[in-house]
């Protein structure tokens, strides 16, 4: 540990939510991962903004976490700081049809706090496993719906320090993509922008779509959901089952037998194991269709 960057960081931040070599399986979805050197968790984004300006003046590397669903993280750690924005960072105030959540917000409770609200639009996103911050970088959707479509706009932090508010028609929004991801920005929060509804109907549609997922998904095991990005005119899904690739193993990883499209973590694999599985998937797609799967999953520190 450098005592020195140490003090700073508690100066900066209360010294219980500085953790020092911290097992990162216990913060990725996919429960594998080394440790980090050190993990922080803010409440405030002015305590966002003074730990990333100390990194960038320490010259540490850092990482901005949420609740680690889309992430695998290396076997050897993270030789850096992980900012983790999630539960010290997740209020969600309404005030009529607007909806300000902060990146820290799971989708499931914004889409609770949408349902008791009775407001409609949200309920594609109420499903998915991630934070409000993670879905407004990647443009995160499911069934129909991506956050292009509801959301207003978004506060950030960019790479000089500042803390913007930037409106949804400049977001940038694509397919897993956004203007924050591309610059580097850190989100802090959201604002949606949804539409009075029935109630029963919001709970109805958020109950079928968990039902869905329910018995579609492998939900039983540890992933980071789907593992591929969709190739255009094409289901990653389809083509790696199409490939001969349904219940292939790499140590304890496997292409799901449930759905193609989820590598899972089936018995302690390795962080090394789901790479792995990830290449050779998407070197046989290759060679089968001619089609490049590229990662939805994002891969960090030493493997």
């Amino acid at each position: 540990m450098n005592l020195n960057f140490y003090n700073q960081l508690i100066n900066c931040i209360d010294k219980e939510r500085v953790l020092v070599d911290e097992p990162m399986k216990k913060h990725t979805t996919f429960r594998v991962g080394g440790n980090a050197d050190y993990f922080v968790m803010p409440q405030s984004a002015e305590e966002v903004k003074n730990i990333v300006a100390l990194c960038k003046e320490a010259q540490m590397p850092y990482y901005i976490l949420g609740n680690g669903s889309n992430l695998l993280v290396g076997d050897k750690g993270y030789r850096g700081v992980i900012i983790q924005i999630y539960k010290e960072m997740n209020d969600i105030r309404i005030e009529g049809d607007r909806v300000a959540a902060q990146a820290g917000a799971l989708l499931s409770r914004v889409g609770t706090a949408t349902l008791e609200a009775e407001l409609t639009g949200f309920e594609f996103a109420a499903g998915i496993p991630g934070t409000v911050g993670g879905a407004v970088v990647m443009n995160a959707g499911a069934y129909g719906g991506e956050m292009k479509d509801i959301i207003a706009s978004a506060t950030v932090l960019t790479q000089d320090g500042d803390i913007i508010t930037i409106n949804k028609e400049d977001l940038e929004l694509g397919y897993r993509t956004s203007v924050i991801a591309k610059r580097g920005y850190v989100v802090l929060e959201a604002e949606y922008q949804l539409q009075k509804g029935d109630k029963e109907a919001i709970r109805a549609r958020m109950d079928e779509l968990k039902v869905q997922r329910v018995t579609k998904q492998p939900l039983e095991y540890p992933s980071a959901g789907s593992t591929f990005k969709r190739p255009e005119g094409y289901f990653a899904g389809k083509l790696i089952h199409d490939a001969g690739l349904r219940g292939f193993r790499v140590g304890g990883a496997e292409v799901s037998e449930k759905h193609c499209g989820f590598v899972i973590n089936k018995d302690q694999a390795t962080a090394a194991d789901i790479l792995e599985l990830m290449r050779q998937v998407s070197a046989k797609v290759m060679q089968e269709f001619g089609v490049k799967l590229e990662p939805e999953v994002k891969t960090l520190g030493e493997f």
